[in-house]
């Protein structure tokens, strides 16, 4: 990193949470979470043991945590039912059975709600109809669907028989659906006919009827009609409908007895190369952990009115929705569709309608709200906002500040986390109502959770020097296999550096204690010798006025090894032409070096995205060398997207900026 970046994290000012807000924060002082934290790593078992307290078990046993990284387990021996600390522990309490549990409101304008009673009821109903399929504890359900009431309704239902759930983003390509359903060894999908997308309709039916073609192992796909005036196709014996199904199955149906560390769901990351790792999660851990996260890192308490944005094929919405949200007995909103449509405030549109007082986004919805303006946000009433969460991509300073200063009126706390797939959490984050906010920082390790930055040799690097982010004790969240292949799991998390998980990411600590994650470690560019963080590159574009977005790619070079490319899309009122070219190659200059001088500068529409929000750089190094994408799409939230791209990078003349 050049040394503008390093200085930058330095002085980084210290914003400190509102009296008002520390008030009512589970944790209010940082000198609290320093003796708090401190004891959870010295006592671990003393941590897990107080948050498992306050869940409701079946049965537990004496042992807390047994062996270490790669081989643990929490609670092993003592069995816990995730849909029962959920849905249960509320619905049967008459102070919180009529509570509501799920606003739902679809881009149509379509609006429900379900209390915790309701859901209850439906889950019960829909567990009984899957078993009535002969579905058990261990198979594994694929669901295709989108934010929809009746997708929580399933999962819940899963996780309360036992089934292991692999949940598909719903705008996934049929080849994209077709290896997680063969990879898991599905026995069941379970999706929705269909999808509005920005105006569209997603036919998710006929895409599951192609996923499989020449698949016999798949018995029953189970169809909930969304979209009841669409043509949907059904094949005899095979598909049943939802409605009909739960319509004829009763509500009688206890939680399965489940061992706290059995597989509870699914996840597939996309691979750079290879197919995708299906990322396995411990039922019982996951509850454990998700529900810790969730009550500390977002202070979530029974009268909030919580909005999580993220889709349900993303795993942010289970750690932090479906599990975590619900375990701490709060009112989610639940929305289907594009945060900015039918118009650019349709985001602050739900949050004034439901009265939002705690919103968790990604980095991208964040700068979308920037790209179209304070006036756009004026139109509202945010006032009820009081936290903004975020997860998926480095939080950049620039659109920190506009962000807190017009959608959280100066006064509302950022808590910008930092997680993988496979943590089944946030490691990383502030607790809002005691850690001090830095503009870009990812915050503090979490209680139970010891995190390190090393250098190759995983020896400890001092504050303010970057190195390689690794967790050395294991925590209940964590992942505890890749589906069917032991030695990759082993082989990608746990053999670059003996004895910790290797999350691939590259970070800084600074002397406050703060963690500055950088980006993948493999995402450095060697330019002559110099090696050139892409994202310090992004930062430097993304500083210029005129960019909402920066991508930066290696590009093969014969003289200098590799050059840098830029991708950047623009804000309204600025033209694409070669003085801004100039301008915005300039400003690399200044902030980096002449070195880091972009070779060439893309305007683009939109960046080839996966549904969490992150921009897959791989996809546009692809399209770079070969003109067209090759590799696993199954990431890519729209495939319309990388077309347009193609076409725009085709018709650019050589050389252009």
């Amino acid at each position: 990193m050049a040394e503008d970046a390093l200085r930058m994290i330095a002085e980084s000012p210290k914003i400190d949470p509102p009296a008002a807000y520390t008030e009512r924060s589970y944790v209010r002082s940082m000198a609290e979470y320093e003796v708090l934290y401190r004891r959870s790593i010295e006592q671990p078992e003393v941590f897990w043991s107080q948050v498992a307290d306050e869940l409701l078990w079946q049965s537990r046993g004496d042992t807390v945590i047994s062996g270490s990284l790669p081989e643990f387990q929490f609670f092993p021996g003592s069995y816990i039912n995730v849909c029962e600390n959920c849905v249960d522990r509320f619905a049967l309490n008459p102070a919180t059975r009529n509570k509501v549990a799920l606003f739902f409101e679809g881009e149509d304008g379509t609006r429900r709600t379900v209390t915790y009673l309701q859901l209850y009821d439906e889950v019960r109903r829909c567990a009984n109809a899957l078993s009535a399929l002969g579905l058990k504890a261990g198979d594994v359900v694929c669901v295709y669907m989108q934010n929809l009431i009746e997708t929580y309704v399933v999962l819940l239902a899963c996780l309360r028989l036992g089934i292991v759930y692999n949940t598909v983003f719903a705008g996934f390509s049929a080849e994209a659906l077709r290896e997680r359903i063969v990879s898991s060894g599905a026995k069941a999908v379970v999706c929705a006919n269909g999808s509005l997308r920005r105006g569209r309709v997603l036919r998710l039916k006929e895409t599951v009827d192609d996923a499989l073609t020449g698949v016999d192992r798949v018995e029953h796909v189970v169809v909930f009609r969304r979209l009841p005036d669409l043509e949907t196709p059904m094949t005899p014996g095979r598909d049943h409908d939802y409605d009909t199904l739960l319509s004829a199955a009763s509500t009688d149906c206890p939680p399965a007895r489940l061992e706290a560390n059995a597989p509870g769901l699914l996840i597939f990351t996309s691979g750079t190369t290879g197919k995708p790792k299906g990322i396995v999660h411990a039922g019982g851990g996951f509850l454990l952990g998700t529900y810790a996260y969730t009550k500390y890192q977002l202070d979530l308490r029974p009268e909030d009115v919580y909005w999580n944005t993220a889709d349900i094929g993303w795993l942010t919405a289970h750690i932090f929705v479906l599990v975590g949200g619900l375990a701490c007995g709060v009112t989610t909103v639940l929305y289907e569709g594009a945060l900015d449509w039918p118009q650019p405030g349709r985001l602050y549109e739900v949050i004034q309608r439901y009265r939002v007082n705690k919103l968790f986004s990604a980095p991208t919805a964040y700068r979308m709200m920037l790209k179209h303006g304070e006036e756009v946000a004026r139109r509202y009433d945010l006032s009820t906002l009081e936290l903004l969460v975020s997860v998926g991509e480095p939080f950049n300073p620039e659109a920190w500040h506009w962000v807190r200063r017009v959608v959280g009126g100066g006064v509302a706390v950022i808590n910008n986390t930092w997680g993988q797939t496979e943590t089944g959490g946030t490691p990383l984050a502030s607790l809002p109502g005691a850690v001090s906010m830095k503009p870009g920082s990812c915050g503090v390790p979490f209680f139970g959770h010891e995190l390190d930055i090393v250098d190759r040799d995983g020896q400890p690097v001092p504050p303010g020097t970057p190195g390689y982010l690794v967790i050395r004790k294991p925590f209940p969240s964590l992942a505890r296999d890749v589906y069917g292949d032991r030695q990759r799991y082993l082989q990608s998390y746990f053999s670059q550096i003996p004895g910790v998980y290797f999350t691939g990411d590259s970070a800084v600590r600074d002397e406050d204690g703060h963690f500055w994650v950088l980006g993948r470690v493999d995402d450095v560019i060697n330019v002559s010798g110099h090696r050139i963080s892409t994202m310090e590159m992004e930062s430097s574009l993304i500083r210029h006025p005129a960019v909402v977005e920066a991508a930066v790619v290696g590009q093969s070079d014969e003289v200098r090894g590799q050059v840098p490319v830029a991708f950047v899309t623009l804000e309204k009122g600025y033209a694409p032409d070669d003085a801004l070219v100039e301008a915005l190659k300039q400003q690399v200059v200044h902030d980096i070096g002449s070195f880091a001088r972009p070779a060439r500068i893309y305007f683009v529409e939109a960046m080839p995205k996966t549904r969490s929000g992150k921009i897959i750089r791989r996809m546009l190094r692809e399209i770079l060398q070969t003109g067209e994408v090759r590799g696993d799409i199954t990431g890519l939230e729209d495939w319309e997207i990388v077309e347009r791209l193609v076409s725009e990078l085709r018709d650019a003349a050589p050389g252009s900026g």
